[in-house]
């Protein structure tokens, strides 16, 4: 089937992806939109295995306030050169993830920053939490751990930004997301660090 400029320039303003990667995605998936999508999306986080041990210490700390100044983010995010730390489609995401970390308030950026000893007392809370709803709902002991470790999986879903549903597009992560922009982008890419405040929260450990 023939394929339409329209279907191209839709595809490309929602992916990035270059007009080339469009066309074929939209031949591949016979001009389904969801299947091309979802073919880039693949393509896109292939190639950016391939960069991910490249070095990358350019990059931008991005500052973003939120709710006339209730909200602070501060959030270094790193490329490879500082051409493309200066371009717009590297400033955008940068910004997109300050407002994530603003809006969804993460812990850690992935799930091995967790603390062995918070972890140990999650679980502890967890199963104690849930064997005391299984005993009242008149559930066989035997799911606990099920249970214990379907929490624990939601917990890292909340707690940890590259596991976070991406505020825009809950259909896809805030890894996905940084796959799609080195992809797009074509450079190795890190969310390195970032700090939230949120005012008057306790400094207290």
């Amino acid at each position: 089937m023939a394929i339409s400029i329209e279907q191209i320039k839709k595809l490309r303003e929602a992916t990035g992806a270059g007009i080339l990667d469009c066309r074929k995605a939209l031949e591949q998936s016979g001009g389904d939109y969801d299947k091309a999508m979802e073919y880039l999306r693949e393509k896109g986080l292939a190639t950016a295995a391939k960069r991910a041990d490249r070095q990358a210490s350019e990059g931008v700390v991005e500052l973003y306030s939120h709710g006339n100044g209730r909200v602070g983010v501060m959030v270094e995010i790193n490329c490879e050169t500082d051409f493309v730390a200066r371009s717009e489609a590297f400033r955008k995401f940068a910004h997109e993830i300050a407002l994530q970390i603003a809006a969804s308030a993460p812990k850690y950026i992935r799930e091995t920053e967790i603390p062995a000893e918070t972890m140990e007392a999650l679980v502890k809370d967890e199963r104690t939490v849930a064997r005391a709803r299984l005993q009242e709902e008149g559930k066989p002991e035997s799911i606990l751990d099920q249970v214990v470790e379907g929490r624990i999986e939601k917990y890292k879903d909340e707690a940890c930004l590259m596991r976070q549903p991406y505020i825009r597009d809950e259909s896809i992560t805030i890894e996905n997301l940084l796959m799609q922009n080195v992809a797009a982008i074509g450079e190795n890419m890190i969310i390195r660090r970032f700090a939230r405040w949120e005012l008057g929260e306790s400094t207290a450990a």
